[in-house]
């Protein structure tokens, strides 16, 4: 009889195993005849039984055990030789196979020799090791590609040193050993290095990887420093109201070899070779060197993704970044205030970033990069959201948060550029980037669906909050941060244009959302009002509640992105309003805010007629319309645009005391001068001509 089984039990197959073994062991099986150890002999059905049985049962008394012979007198047999691995990890280094180079190998030109494979990734490693190289000991580290954990795998190539160089005498314990590098891994690959390596990394439920950045959440815009030199001194702008906070090079070189060492120090890099910039005649190589798998993937979202053949032949970089985010910089450094740094320097086209793990340092200190590479091509870099229509028609949304920007650039009827940086040439828009970085606190799939749709395998989520049994995000929870956020490749969006480029625009956008209500919901700009909006860069944010209703605050922000610029405001307006003629865009101002009081007392104009006023522009119909002009502003209001109630058109109409409402007018236009004031002593050219056209163009009281 066999043993009681427990139900549950944790041994039970054991024990059910074990069981059947011993009952067998006893059968009748042990006492056979002498001519019961025959093989198995087929009948004349094509059965198999054994040997001097019962018709249905064997001499142990059990039933007998039989095949059936399929169709065709084929008999099924799942068998299969044996793998020809001798050892566990030989087994699995079958289950991977490496990628081979997706393109022949180059003839050679005239005079030159043609590459192996081989010397093609010893030049790849001599790169990244000159990037990594100390520049006290004038010796890049040993590199070799590979995850140190699979110690079985030989390194096909290492190189230990430039060839120009030679190797000090004094060396450190780095110099005696090998830095891995983890070189432009996919994003399963990096998956795989986050949840194994970094804490605070898990998938998601549908399948993004969630992570933290640490103490820091967001930007450290006090404590990014660029390098003040011969030639920035005159370039850049730099004083009061600019972002650009000096350093001098020596303070840069200790920072960048605190954090050069800190790299060296690790088993392990992250190396990523990408591009900025969707324009082929005028894309920027950058490296990424980074100790984390999540920077690494958010990197590889937010850049270009290059070819297996761009890959192949992509060379010495244009501009390098160095994370070394989870090591702080040195208070003691000439010029740092705090353990952060993120610091640039133009001429050595290096970012060093100290002290913060926030991935979005990367992706702003590269536009701010844009900022100044692009106007010395006679490029015009953009903080807007890009789209086009159907027949081609490229419209440019300029707006700081909260204004719609992202709203109303998604569009189903037209196709996404670009969400947030872009280029303006001479062969029209392109995208800066390969991907988007759109903010997640109370995301929806009914308000948002294209960015909650985005939000899968591929997909970095951080600082997000998720239950942890099911792994479904809970996108109103700020228990970490509100600055949640989600980056993703661009072609994760439907609707997207690939590749990113368009022709020149037709339409230039300012969005604003005036808390004030006395702006009207849509105006069109003459060149001067727009280079005068565009520099001032108006928004206004809602006040808090406590002790009653306080009123809005108006926030300017220059070029609608004031903390990644890097020369005066006055030059990116000329430059908008130069491109703007000459291919025939208009400018227009939509407020998207409060109309009929301010904040508390009005209501925020509805966003279908928003919606209106954009289609409208879009479709060229509102260029047709009647205007009339505003006091104060100066502003070209349309009398009537289609679906739009035209009472709302002037907001003087929907004031009910019309007291109130001029004088918030102008205390609205007081703000505005003032803060121009900074921008009305820059020159541009040999007279101040375009500078007194722009104010001109300002509120008159």
């Amino acid at each position: 009889m066999l043993p009681t089984l427990f139900h549950g039990h944790p041994f039970t197959p054991f024990l059910l195993s074990f069981s059947l073994a011993f009952a067998f062991s006893l059968s009748p099986l042990s006492h056979r005849a002498p001519n019961s150890d025959k093989k198995m002999a087929a009948n004349g059905n094509g059965e198999f039984s054994f040997g001097n049985t019962g018709k249905g049962t064997a001499r142990n008394g059990l039933s007998m055990i039989q095949t059936h012979k399929k169709q065709h007198g084929i008999c099924h047999d799942d068998s299969a030789p044996p793998v020809k691995a001798q050892t566990i990890d030989e087994l699995h280094s079958l289950q991977k196979k490496r990628s081979a180079p997706t393109t022949p190998i180059k003839a050679a030109q005239p005079g030159s020799a043609t590459l192996t494979e081989e010397e093609r990734q010893k030049q790849q490693l001599q790169s990244i090791s000159a990037s990594l190289a100390s520049l006290t000991r004038e010796t890049g580290p040993k590199v070799v590609k590979g995850d140190p954990a699979r110690r079985s795998e030989t390194p096909r190539v290492a190189h230990t040193s430039h060839p120009h160089f030679t190797p000090t005498i004094v060396v450190s314990d780095s110099a005696l050993k090998f830095t891995h590098v983890l070189y432009n891994l996919s994003p399963a690959e990096l998956y795989e290095q986050a949840i194994k390596y970094e804490k605070g990394s898990f998938i998601t439920a549908t399948g993004a990887l969630a992570t933290l950045s640490g103490a820091k959440t967001g930007r450290s815009p006090r404590d990014k420093r660029v390098v003040r030199d011969e030639t920035t001194e005159d370039e850049l702008w730099w004083g009061k109201g600019s972002p650009n906070i000096e350093m001098d090079e020596h303070s840069f070189m200790v920072n960048r070899e605190r954090a050069v060492d800190y790299l060296n120090s690790l088993d392990k890099v992250f190396v990523n070779d990408q591009f900025l910039n969707w324009d082929p005649e005028n894309r920027i190589k950058v490296r990424i060197v980074s100790a984390r798998a999540y920077h690494s993937l958010f990197m590889h979202n937010m850049c270009i993704r290059p070819t297996p053949e761009e890959l192949e032949d992509f060379g010495t970089p244009d501009f390098t970044i160095y994370n070394a985010g989870q090591f702080p910089c040195n208070r003691y450094t000439h010029y740092m205030t705090s353990s952060t740094s993120i610091d640039l320097n133009l001429a050595r086209r290096e970012m060093v970033i100290l002290g913060t793990q926030y991935a979005g340092e990367m992706k702003k200190g590269l536009f701010s990069v844009m900022h100044y590479l692009m106007p010395k091509r006679h490029i015009l870099s953009l903080h807007s959201g890009c789209n086009m229509g159907k027949n081609g028609d490229v419209a440019l949304f300029f707006g700081l948060s909260g204004t719609g920007k992202t709203t109303l650039s998604t569009d189903h009827n037209r196709l996404l550029i670009g969400d947030d940086e872009h280029c303006w040439g001479e062969n029209g828009v392109s995208n800066i980037e390969g991907g988007c970085y759109a903010k997640c606190i109370d995301l929806s799939k009914e308000k948002e669906p294209d960015i909650y749709n985005a939000i899968k395998f591929g997909t970095v989520l951080e600082n997000v909050v998720f239950d942890e049994h099911t792994r479904e995000v809970d996108y109103t929870d700020k228990s970490v941060t509100e600055n949640t956020r989600a980056a993703y490749p661009i072609e994760y969006i439907p609707n997207a244009k690939l590749p990113c480029v368009g022709p020149h625009p037709k339409n230039v956008i300012l969005l604003a959302c005036d808390a004030f209500g006395v702006l009207p919901p849509v105006s069109r700009l003459s060149l001067s009002q727009t280079m005068y909006h565009f520099i001032s860069g108006y928004t206004a944010l809602v006040a808090g509640t406590e002790d009653g209703i306080k009123e809005p605050q108006a926030t300017f922000s220059s070029c609608f992105g004031a903390a990644f610029i890097m020369l005066h405001p006055t030059k990116y307006a000329a430059m908008l309003a130069e491109k703007m003629q000459k291919h025939g865009a208009t400018g227009w101002l939509v407020n998207t805010g409060w109309s009929g009081g301010s904040y508390g007392y009005g209501s925020r104009i509805k966003l279908p007629y928003t919606r209106r006023i954009i289609d409208a522009i879009h479709s060229g119909s509102l260029l047709n319309a009647s205007y009339k002009k505003t006091e104060i502003f100066g502003l070209e209001i349309p009398t009537e645009v289609e679906g739009v109630p035209t009472e709302i058109l002037d907001p003087v109409n929907t004031w009910s005391d019309k007291k109130a409402y001029n004088e918030t007018l102008l205390k609205l236009a007081g703000l505005f001068r003032k803060n121009f004031e900074t921008f009305t002593n820059y020159k541009i050219g040999k007279d101040n001509k375009l500078t007194e056209e722009i104010v001109a163009a300002g509120p008159i009281f």
